[in-house]
């Protein structure tokens, strides 16, 4: 799969156009994680995506300390 191919995936599916390489980074975690990618498809893409700069947002990580107890919900 090529980076063209994810994004006329993409579009297809969410009916608009990625606005940034983020938007294909979240759609790719997507398709990996739905089984819809080999991981070896996963890791060519993603590298990709780097080269644009496509990250995640800060908020998506939890920072803490090596000793530091953390509640999660549940």
């Amino acid at each position: 799969m090529t980076i063209e191919n994810l994004i006329y995936q993409f579009t297809q599916e969410k009916s608009y156009s990625p606005s940034h390489a983020n938007d294909l980074l979240d759609y790719l975690q997507k398709c990996y994680i739905e089984e819809k990618i080999s991981l070896t498809e996963y890791k060519n893409l993603f590298r990709e995506l780097d080269k644009m700069e496509a990250e995640k947002p800060q908020s998506y990580f939890i920072k803490t300390s090596p000793y530091e107890q953390i509640n999660l919900p549940g």
